[in-house]
């Protein structure tokens, strides 16, 4: 049976998924560190996929080392692979380390219309990254600290320098780190609502990207959305595995 290798080159993390025989074969992901090179050597120790396209913030970098390689757009890959998760879905988000997407879904997981913010961290991954370093936590907890806040401070910045200057500030007049970490949060939430409605925001919504895995995200954008979300096991491999779809439908 025919293997198509779909590999996601991202800010943080590098995915790569295997379709075969009508389904996921294979999956694997390493962070991407300042040597993507090196971690693609690493991932592909064994061989390189005879089938393989690219998508990601780094697919440029991949095709200069696999150019028989196909590119795919990180919009389409990911969507592609949601609309294959959750076939229902009617909207899709993809929070990652260093954009969001906003998707209108068609079916077959086809792209209506989007938009996508990719020329600052505002509201990404990155920002919630970096805002977390300010309480010395990592993202993850992060988002289980802002869970507990009962009274979040409205974060007028989105800039990431000018959020964490913010972030001091109240922690100097008392404010409890809970609040603030929940007050950031529902700053990133307001922004990404505000994407998802001008791309007409209907039900079911899909949630997939790294910052999926953050818990206080998911409940304050169900809240915000006013209906559960559809979260992926792996909402991080979500390109990886549309770029492997969409492969196997133009190089069958």
């Amino acid at each position: 049976m025919t293997a198509y290798a779909g590999l996601d080159i991202g800010s943080r993390s590098i995915k790569l998924v295997v379709w075969q025989g009508g389904g996921v074969a294979a999956s694997r992901r390493l962070p991407t560190t300042f040597d993507a090179v090196g971690q693609l050597r690493t991932l592909f120790a064994a061989g390189v996929p005879e089938r393989l396209a690219v998508t990601g913030y780094g697919r440029e970098l991949a095709r200069e080392l696999y150019p028989f390689a196909r590119s795919v757009t990180e919009i389409k890959a990911h969507a592609l692979g949601a609309g294959s998760l959750f076939p229902q879905a009617a909207t899709l988000l993809d929070i990652g380390g260093q954009d969001t997407k906003a998707v209108s879904l068609l079916p077959g997981g086809r792209v209506g219309r989007f938009e996508m913010n990719d020329r600052c961290a505002a509201g990404t991954g990155k920002f919630l990254e970096y805002t977390a370093t300010v309480f010395g936590l990592s993202v993850e907890d992060f988002g289980r600290l802002a869970l507990t806040g009962d009274n979040p401070p409205t974060i007028s910045s989105m800039c990431t320098v000018f959020a964490e200057t913010e972030a001091t500030t109240l922690i100097a007049r008392g404010v409890s780190p809970a609040n603030i970490a929940l007050g950031l949060h529902k700053a990133v939430v307001s922004r990404t609502m505000a994407m998802l409605s001008r791309v007409g925001l209907a039900a079911p919504l899909a949630f997939v990207g790294g910052v999926a895995r953050n818990p206080c995200m998911v409940r304050l954008l169900a809240e915000a959305a006013d209906t559960p979300l559809l979260l992926p096991d792996e909402p991080d491999m979500t390109g990886a595995l549309g770029a492997a779809l969409w492969l196997r439908s133009v190089a069958p």
